[in-house]
């Protein structure tokens, strides 16, 4: 297995490959890893130090039914299949998922006359178990919602799940089946060829037989290197507020309003690591590195959070964030395969893709077979169980086996979210570790509580700083 992120690349025969993935989010490591299933030298290659930096970082992290997608698009299909393959695979590989259910909340007249017709849509999508409830109904099972909800569409299934493991698992899963992944290694000029496209990256170059685009919301200016001009992205950001975990009683499902032409709009959700999260916004943009809060953003957040769940607002907010959406103009997913150029092109993959990511891999296998790609025999994976960051799981801070045969899994270094000196040396010293202080914290937690990161930072940084010189002095 092959992992780099700095100096040049390899040369020769070791840098010349069957397909090549660029892009390494949720849905490029995803097609990575199927992938690696075949007999095939497959490279996964990503502009930033590590896995999963982009749009797939900064999501609401909820693991969707598809109930209300639009029936009969790709989108709608790959998000069934995926919500199937992926409750499969978390349970398998150890990636938190609570199935919480979703209440979809009407506030006004018409809000509730559309709820059986969301109802409706939910069953064209195959998903049959959706409910109408009262204002009653709905209350008993939300007590702190707030005043004037008129009903609520039932949708169980829903569930939320960690965004940041699953990405992690794919990539590792990937590279540990032979894939190579290689960091801090942006694409900045395509040759197409025959037999073989030749990119020039940062760090050298590399051939492919095959080529697949995943690059989230640059999507469009990859496939203009490779001379296509098939959409255009928008980038749609999302402002997101989270809560601190004394906030995580007052909800028991994902609050979901009745969706609007920009999305889904603004939910309450509980996440994975015991928090309250609160967004996200919707503003379509022109810059694809706008991911700041604004204080507008966040007061209309606050605004329509206050009205859903009023108690909310009394919390303290540990974070806020803001993540970019690629909007291409259509409601549905951009792929699409070019056999003459042997490329397929994975674009305008919404706040759906983490649900269908596993799904829109096998498709993608599909297309590039459809591109005459040979696949050879399907081989098995590499085995792989992720570290649990979930506060419905155990952690390795109250497992007294663990601590017993490791001591330092019991030694706590950052106490807001419990996270032990064993954790962050696992992380640092993993099949890909992280590329900094935030790689860090989406693999264990540590930094991202109630002080984020003021008492325990220091510490934090020491010991990466530490692994990190000791892991490029051994190079």
């Amino acid at each position: 297995m092959s992992v780099t992120r700095t100096g040049p690349l390899p040369t020769g025969s070791d840098a010349t490959y069957d397909v090549v993935v660029v892009g390494a989010g949720v849905v490029g490591s995803a097609i990575a890893r199927t992938l690696a299933r075949h007999p095939l030298r497959v490279a996964l290659v990503e502009a930033a130090n590590d896995v999963g930096d982009g749009t797939s970082k900064a999501n609401t992290a909820i693991l969707h039914t598809g109930f209300d997608a639009q029936p009969g698009t790709l989108e709608a299909r790959l998000v069934r299949e995926g919500h199937r393959l992926l409750s499969s695979y978390a349970q398998e590989t150890g990636i938190p998922v609570e199935p919480v259910g979703a209440l979809l909340v009407a506030w006004d007249e018409q809000q509730r006359a559309a709820l059986p017709r969301l109802a409706a849509k939910a069953g064209r999508n195959g998903h049959h178990t959706t409910g109408l409830l009262t204002a009653a109904e709905l209350h008993a099972r939300e007590p702190h919602l707030g005043p004037g909800a008129l009903a609520a569409l039932d949708v169980p299934g829903e569930a939320v799940i960690c965004p940041w493991t699953t990405t992690l698992a794919y990539a590792t899963q990937a590279v540990r089946s032979g894939v190579d992944l290689h960091l801090d290694c942006r694409v900045e000029k395509v040759g197409p060829g025959d037999p073989y496209h030749r990119l020039v990256t940062r760090r050298g170059v590399l051939r492919t037989r095959h080529l697949v685009n995943a690059c989230g919301l640059h999507a469009d200016a990859f496939d203009a290197l490779v001379g296509r001009e098939d959409f255009t992205v928008t980038p749609r950001r999302g402002q997101l507020l989270v809560f601190d975990k004394f906030a995580r009683d007052l909800v028991r499902h994902i609050l979901l309003p009745v969706p609007g032409p920009l999305g889904k709009g603004v939910l309450i959700a509980p996440t994975v690591y015991g928090n309250v999260m609160l967004g996200p916004t919707a503003e379509d943009l022109d810059d694809k590195t706008a991911t700041g809060t604004t204080a507008e953003g966040l007061a209309g957040l606050r605004e329509q959070g206050g009205r859903i769940l009023p108690a909310l607002l009394d919390e303290e907010v540990t974070a806020v964030y803001a993540g970019l959406r690629a909007a291409t103009g259509q409601e549905d997913y951009r792929i699409a395969a070019h056999p003459a150029l042997r490329y397929v092109t994975v674009g305008g993959i919404r706040s759906t893709g983490l649900t269908a990511s596993l799904a829109i891999a096998e498709h993608v296998r599909g297309l590039l077979s459809d591109c005459g790609l040979d696949l050879g025999r399907e081989r098995s994976l590499a085995r792989l169980r992720m570290p649990n960051l979930g506060e419905a799981f155990p952690r390795p801070y109250r497992d007294a086996r663990l601590i017993a045969r490791d001591p330092e899994f019991g030694a706590v270094v950052c106490h807001c979210e419990r996270v032990t000196r064993g954790e962050i040396r696992a992380a640092l010293t993993s099949t890909i570790p992280p590329g900094g202080l935030d790689g860090l914290r989406r693999r264990t937690r540590a930094r991202g509580g109630r002080c984020q990161g003021n008492h325990c930072g220091a510490e934090v940084r020491a010991l990466f700083e530490e692994h990190t010189e000791h892991r490029e002095g051994t190079r």
